[in-house]
């Protein structure tokens, strides 16, 4: 069985559909292996944050680009918030917003 990517909502597809044409196709080839390995795909690909969160890693001569996901039961992640990423360390706001959407889905599953 294959593993599946959703987004959060329509915001957070039109984000990353939005983010700069070289680091979309290199997330967008990222997405692929995901839903082909699943969850050990690792680095430099993937890599897990914290409270059951998790990015997709994306450079290109652009910039960095991220998507922060989670795993829902079944073979399912849901991609949270994407970015461009200015420094080494992933933004504290971009962390809140991706935590804040998962405490929603977890909400809405109990």
């Amino acid at each position: 069985m294959s593993w599946v990517i959703e987004f959060f909502d329509e915001s957070v597809e039109e984000e990353t559909y939005s983010l700069p044409p070289k680091i979309l196709a290199k997330l967008l080839h990222i997405f692929e292996l995901i839903e082909m390995v699943g969850a050990q795909l690792g680095e430099p690909y993937t890599k897990p944050l914290n409270n059951g969160l998790f990015e997709v890693r994306a450079k290109a001569k652009e910039g960095i680009g991220r998507s922060i996901y989670c795993y829902q039961k079944g073979q399912k992640i849901i991609i949270l918030h994407s970015f461009v990423k200015k420094d080494q360390r992933t933004p504290k706001r971009d962390l809140e917003i991706a935590l804040r959407r998962k405490k929603e889905i977890d909400n809405a599953n109990n």
